[in-house]
């Protein structure tokens, strides 16, 4: 349902992370300069998008709008407190709790009911700005390559993952009964909306919470390879509840695979950018010829 007060969410919801995305400097150099109280409490406003939402939907609810006001500002807290006292830099409990907070409410769909129907999105995107703020603005975490701004390089590390992979989820997912050839050509309109949309709703959110962060982390206490591959089991496992309503073990294998390659490309030169390409290209041919 669009309304001007669903447009208004929708580009107060983006806006934090299309801002880190391109002036991520310029915004930690800006958010520095706020008394520590505003810094922490700036995330609050994330609850705006909510009222603005639910209010024309019919589905608010004051819990809903406190718990969107505060758990942006418990995430800050905790990040900036995990700033303080990790001088090495080797990640902190109170950055896996944050993690483990965000990823088990979006996975587990906790907060799904706050919004009206097919609007869940909101949801999703909201605590993501959350992370976002958190991990970039307050944490500063080095590393993880939150930059939209594609280079050539992302481009070319990107395909080359996918060019990697492919053979092997179309022999596993054919042999499995995953995957289901449909040999149309939906157009060429129709195969760049799907890509950009599953770029920017898909792949950047889910490759910037598991490789930007969760791998970024987990190398500092466990090394590459093991942070590699513990994070695309966990990115698999992620995807236990999707498309079915029991645990779809074939898509958490084919999802963990995936994971592997998606993690080397952001390895490379630690860009979202480069992994989200992997990522979109997997989802866009997916869903339009082998769904």
């Amino acid at each position: 349902m669009i309304t001007p007060a669903n447009l208004i969410a929708a580009l107060l919801t983006l806006a934090p992370l299309l801002a880190a995305a391109f002036f991520g400097e310029a915004m930690a150099r800006r958010v520095r300069l706020l008394p520590l109280w505003a810094r922490l409490a700036a995330p609050g406003a994330l609850c705006v998008p909510y009222l603005l939402v639910a209010a024309t939907g019919g589905t608010f609810r004051w819990p809903w709008l406190v718990l969107y006001a505060l758990l942006p500002v418990v995430v800050a807290m905790l990040l900036w407190q995990a700033k303080g006292v990790d001088k090495k830099g080797l990640g902190n409990w109170r950055d896996f709790l944050v993690l483990a907070m965000l990823g088990l409410a979006v996975d587990l769909r906790w907060f799904e009911g706050a919004w009206p129907a097919h609007l869940a999105i909101f949801g999703k995107m909201l605590l993501l700005d959350a992370g976002v703020y958190g991990f970039i603005l307050v944490r500063e975490l080095d590393g993880v390559g939150f930059d939209l701004r594609l280079r050539v390089a992302d481009v070319g590390i990107g395909l080359r993952e996918l060019a990697l992979y492919t053979p092997i989820a179309l022999a596993l997912g054919l042999s499995l009964g995953f995957l289901h050839l449909h040999a149309l050509w939906s157009g060429a309109a129709r195969i760049c909306e799907a890509w950009i949309f599953t770029f920017f709703f898909i792949a950047v959110p889910e490759e910037l919470f598991f490789r930007g962060w969760m791998q970024n982390l987990l190398e500092r206490r466990m090394g590459r390879y093991p942070a590699l591959f513990l994070t695309a089991v966990l990115f698999g496992l992620s995807h236990f509840n999707k498309r079915a309503a029991y645990f779809n073990w074939r898509y958490v294998l084919l999802a963990a695979v995936a994971g592997i390659f998606y993690g080397r490309a952001w390895r490379d030169r630690r860009r979202i950018g480069a992994s989200a390409i992997t990522h979109a290209s997997v989802d866009a041919i997916w869903s339009l010829w082998f769904r």
